[in-house]
């Protein structure tokens, strides 16, 4: 195996030479290393670097000190965690062929990085650690289970499946999650939520509370990360953000519904019958104060994705904590009619009284607490 040496944020490490002119050129290495993923494991450390601050036990020590990748490949992520986190770090992998490139990423970059030969799932189930990270090409939906009773105090996932999230594969979605998505024009928060709430429905089934402190969307995948407590009452606080959203197929129009039942609802603006998505997570999904805190301990950080990073972070902490949002070129060309600026219609509608953010992942998302017919009105 051809080796190269390459860094993220301050740390080094080896990684296997790519084939350039593939057209996924991470899936061409004998290991899988994807360059693209360098604001995920940016985030990762940043995160990590503020819970460690802020988590102590009753005695003033660390409460986060262990670390699982449970499935690493090239060890990066654990690698990072283990270099700029101070944390005990594991770096699983259940394919032997990873073995050896661990190795030596272990002895030339962070001699007491801990190296398992195991399938996710059993040295889950084998062992506890304070977090746990999945991060699988693909799905994560197989090993939540698992992740769910193994992460002591935080659960940090990632899911690249992202057609069956957001509704685009129907039944994958479906058989995956065991809950309906909807390929709708907020079909990014759709997938976000829809992955919040298969998460939050195993984790509870412990007795287990759950509380997103960040969670995004960016190009290809979903991450979230989850802060675990114990108690069946913090299980039941949780359960109380499951529930569904109502769309009608024929408008704009859209309904929240909190519990583990759908009803049928009929578009108060039509008079059809709404096509219904869920179970899914309707509460917030971020804590702005951790968010201020990661902006202001990244300029120390030296990650290649430092701005974009930031800029992530600010629309995350500001985003108003709606299901759903709207996209203004689609009810403009609904209603017929072309949009002022998505400032100056966020601007409005806060003028009139309404809470209004820009969204993440859509430069033309506006999120709003604002009835259908007020956004008209600023609209049209």
């Amino acid at each position: 195996m051809e080796l190269i040496e390459a860094r993220e944020g301050k740390t080094r490490f080896l990684i296997p030479v790519q084939d350039a002119e593939s057209n996924f050129p991470a899936a061409s290495a004998e290991v899988f290393f994807n360059k693209k993923m360098e604001i995920n494991r940016d985030s990762t450390i940043l995160m990590l670097k503020v819970l460690k601050d802020i988590d102590k036990r009753d005695d003033g020590e660390d409460a986060v000190k262990t670390y699982l990748d449970a499935m690493s490949a090239t060890g990066v992520r654990g690698l990072r965690v283990y270099n700029e986190c101070g944390l005990e770090a594991t770096v699983n992998d259940k394919s032997a062929d990873t073995i050896p490139l661990l190795e030596k990423n272990r002895d030339a970059y962070a001699p007491l990085l801990k190296i398992s030969n195991a399938d996710a799932n059993v040295i889950m189930h084998e062992r506890r650690f304070d977090v746990v990270d999945i991060d699988p090409f693909g799905t994560p939906a197989p090993f939540l289970n698992a992740a769910a009773g193994c992460a002591k105090r935080y659960l940090f996932i990632t899911a690249t499946d992202t057609a069956p999230l957001c509704g685009s594969h129907l039944k994958a979605g479906i058989r995956r999650y065991f809950a309906r998505p909807l390929n709708t024009e907020y079909h990014s928060e759709m997938g976000l939520r829809i992955l919040l709430g298969a998460a939050v429905r195993e984790i509870v089934k412990y007795d287990r509370g759950v509380e997103p402190l960040f969670s995004f969307t960016n190009e290809h995948f979903v991450r979230i990360y989850l802060k675990l407590s114990s108690g069946a009452g913090r299980a039941d606080k949780a359960m109380e953000n499951i529930g569904f959203i109502h769309q009608c197929p024929h408008c704009p129009q859209r309904i929240e519904e909190r519990g583990i039942a759908a009803h049928t609802h009929v578009c108060p603006d039509c008079g059809r019958p709404m096509t219904v998505a869920g179970p899914l997570w309707l509460g917030a999904v971020c804590r702005p104060e951790i968010l201020d805190r990661m902006l202001s301990v990244l300029p120390e950080c030296g990650f290649g994705s430092e701005k974009r990073l930031a800029r992530l972070l600010e629309l995350c902490r500001d985003e108003i904590d709606t299901s759903t949002f709207y996209d203004y070129h689609t009810l403009g060309r609904f209603w017929k009619v072309s949009p002022a600026a998505v400032d100056t219609v966020v601007g409005a509608l806060r003028s009139a009284g309404y809470r209004a953010s820009r969204v993440h992942y859509e430069g033309t998302g506006i999120k709003t607490d604002a009835p259908l017919d007020e956004i008209r009105k600023v609209i049209c």
